[in-house]
């Protein structure tokens, strides 16, 4: 027969999925009941209609199951409003200071940030930001992006995520793809509705999605930046101070020669430039040739510039790569670049 201390440290190697926290840590097991080899408990979640339920229950099963449980009946309940409010001034109160600055910024946090910047749209930023954050989480990276392009959102369509963050009160939950934990102004608007705000409420914002989000621990949060040097440029250059950047660009000129603006910033701000991306490099036929579309020398002309490297030349994807989902296979051609230069930028940092 089960005690109720076996059941409960049966069920410590049990996480929340969204926490990532054990359910017994989070006091979310409740009336623990046993007859013989037949445990009957209640689990209360954080909140009601917890989209991960079937997901507990299972992990519970099975894990009281390999402890020598015959049956297991679980029932569900969700946390009082005292104990929500109870659990996110925990939650804040290990990812925050006395102070009220989030301890990812402290410089020995652990955490790398990565900004992902470019002179003007359309060059392909968020799809280098969404492609490198998911090839880090590929090898065992903890890997995070905030999608800080808060009028042109973008990052939540490009991976397909059709879940919003779960709230806890006032602390979000980020919604996780491809491995990758995602915030974005995109959860947050109603039908792809505009956002029209000036300076001090896009800095609002920011600093909010980095306070008031349960990023859990990370070994990168990737920053995708609105392109050209305004107000969300600035106050992340002033909020992140150890940031690195990566710049993006075509291999045309004017693309290469705009971008050199966002480089000539980050130097300003003492962010260290990891290097040039030159998205859009190349088109490769089938017999192996490759036709520069948007002309060649572009990435070069840039790097020259910041003194910086060219770290990748990623190519345009082959037909039967693009499947809708903006995140390439890592065994698609694409991918692979992506691949190798997650390696070199887990090598820089």
């Amino acid at each position: 027969m089960l005690t109720k201390d076996q059941v409960l440290q049966a069920l410590t190697g049990v996480h929340d999925p969204e926490l990532h926290k054990s359910i017994v840590e989070l006091n979310m097991v409740r009336n623990i009941q046993t007859e013989g080899q037949h445990v009957q408990l209640e689990v209360v979640l954080t909140i009601q209609g917890c989209p991960l339920k079937a997901k507990i229950q299972q992990d519970i099963e099975e894990a009281l199951k390999a402890a020598g449980a015959s049956s297991v009946s679980v029932t569900f309940g969700a946390m009082s409003a005292e104990e929500r409010q109870a659990l996110t001034a925990s939650l804040k109160k290990e990812a925050v200071t006395e102070t009220g600055m989030p301890k990812m910024l402290r410089p020995d946090s652990g955490v790398t940030f990565i900004a992902v910047t470019s002179g003007k749209g359309g060059v392909g930023k968020s799809t280098v930001t969404i492609n490198l954050a998911a090839a880090l989480a590929r090898l065992g990276k903890r890997v995070g992006i905030l999608d800080a392009d808060i009028y042109g959102f973008s990052i939540p369509a490009m991976m397909q995520i059709e879940q919003k963050p779960t709230m806890i009160e006032q602390t979000a939950i980020p919604a996780v793809s491809n491995g990758v934990k995602v915030m974005s102004m995109g959860f947050f608007t109603n039908d792809n509705q505009p956002v029209m705000w000036r300076g001090p409420m896009l800095n609002k914002w920011i600093r909010n999605f980095l306070v008031n989000t349960h990023w859990g621990e990370l070994d990168y949060l990737l920053l995708d930046l609105p392109p050209g040097t305004g107000d969300v440029a600035i106050d992340v250059a002033a909020m992140i101070p150890q940031a690195k950047e990566i710049i993006v660009t075509t291999p045309h000129s004017a693309a290469s020669h705009v971008a050199s603006r966002a480089g000539v910033m980050a130097k300003h701000t003492k962010h260290e430039i990891l290097g040039v991306v030159e998205n859009m490099a190349y088109y490769e036929d089938e017999d192996g040739h490759k036709k520069y579309l948007f002309g060649k020398g572009g990435g070069d002309a840039l790097a020259k510039q910041l003194k910086a490297g060219v770290i990748a030349r990623i190519p345009f994807a082959q037909p039967e790569e693009n499947t809708g989902n903006s995140v390439y296979d890592e065994d698609s051609l694409v991918g692979e670049f992506f691949s190798n230069l997650a390696a070199d930028i887990i090598y820089q940092t």
